[in-house]
């Protein structure tokens, strides 16, 4: 079996992954839903970008639940942690992903165009207060939250609901509302016909300007914002004990990583150059590319300015989670990995063939056929 540490970075490595194949499926279902209510004029253009999303929305979940459950068993400590002090967020985001579902089942259960459009917004809402959110909970790592632990590691959460909503952490929300609503925008633009995927287009490059916009600005706001430092040897191998550490609080600390290896400056310079491609560009595959390159650096930028830490507290910089000291035990990281190295493909496979198999463009056309055969929504 692989040594305690390297099982610890390697589950680490895994969550990324699994945080970036949720942004990139899962993303530009909720990117185009967030908008689908501007970029559409009638009944059918709705159905028609609803229908983009149709064959794919549902097995994404996979994703967001495989990463949840990463977290609960590979780092459980990080799991109550996170889950006391984002308690309320996480609510939000789960009554939006719940709303999802009912909106997209109900929708076509009544004709009226007053029911319908009720429907449509809960749709919007629906695919827009999670990207916000998410970014928000990004943004609230870099402040660190108000968290400690007792002498018996029972977390305690120090901070409010309102407290999330910090200046930086709302701008860490535009970078993820933009980011998403750029992916769905390019998917969108990509698989819809007609007016409906040009106006998607145009929603696509002004959404890579304002994310290029806003993730300059938090990576220049990062390099004056005070980062937490772990002070003095870490022992990678050493029993999860999150109380067991020093930690430094510094400007500018969270680039540390980037400064002490200069080549993970390419990570965000991918980000912004993948941004400008999806704002300049014209060919829409290349454009659906381009965002997913850029969202998955972004997400990978953001990976490697915390890295090591999980969770910051902002109250009691030692007490910060990191995945060193917040995980589960190496047996149980071992089964883990190997169960991932069976499932994880099989999850990479079916997104691939369903992606594959539904392949082709939207249609006025196939749509209005739909509808007078009493299919769609």
């Amino acid at each position: 079996m692989l040594d305690y540490g390297t099982l610890r970075e390697i589950w680490w490595l895994l969550l990324g992954v699994l945080l970036i194949g949720f942004a990139l499926t899962d993303g530009y279902d909720l990117g185009l839903g967030a908008i689908y209510r501007f970029i559409t004029r009638d009944d059918t253009e709705r159905r028609m970008a609803l229908e983009a999303i149709e064959p794919h929305w549902e097995g994404h979940q996979v994703w967001f639940i495989l990463g949840g459950g990463a977290i609960f068993a590979a780092w459980p400590v990080l799991y109550a942690a996170s889950f006391s002090g984002f308690y309320f967020a996480m609510l939000l985001v789960l009554l939006a992903l719940i709303l999802r579902p009912v909106g997209f089942n109900f929708r076509n259960k009544v004709a009226h165009p007053a029911w319908r459009n009720l429907w449509d917004w809960a749709l919007t809402v629906a695919g827009a207060v999670p990207s916000l959110v998410f970014g928000v909970a990004f943004g609230n790592l870099f402040l660190g939250v108000p968290f400690h632990f007792t002498d018996t590691l029972l977390p305690v959460y120090d901070g409010r609901f309102f407290g999330l909503f910090h200046p930086f952490a709302l701008l860490a929300g535009v970078v993820g509302l933009a980011m998403l609503v750029m992916h769905g925008a390019t998917f969108g633009a990509m698989k819809i016909e007609g007016a409906v995927g040009d106006r998607a287009h145009g929603v696509a490059r002004v959404a890579a300007l304002v994310a290029l916009a806003a993730f300059v600005a938090a990576g220049a706001w990062l390099a004056v914002l005070p980062g937490h430092a772990i002070v003095g040897a870490v022992a990678a191998d050493g029993p999860s004990n999150p109380l067991g550490k020093q930690v430094a609080v510094e400007a500018g600390a969270w680039l540390s990583n980037q400064r002490a290896h200069p080549l993970l400056w390419l990570v965000p310079a991918l980000a912004a150059l993948a941004m400008l491609a999806v704002a300049l560009g014209r060919h829409r595959v290349l454009g659906f590319v381009a965002s997913g390159v850029a969202v998955a650096a972004i997400i990978l930028t953001a990976g490697i300015a915390l890295f090591p830490f999980l969770l910051p507290s902002a109250t009691q910089p030692g007490h910060g989670l990191t995945l060193w000291d917040a995980s589960s035990s190496q047996r149980t990281l071992g089964i883990m990995l190997l169960a991932t190295a069976v499932f994880l493909p099989l999850v990479l496979a079916y997104s691939t063939w369903a992606f594959r198999i539904m392949r082709g463009r939207v249609t006025r056309a196939h749509v209005e056929e739909r509808a007078r055969n009493g299919g769609g929504y």
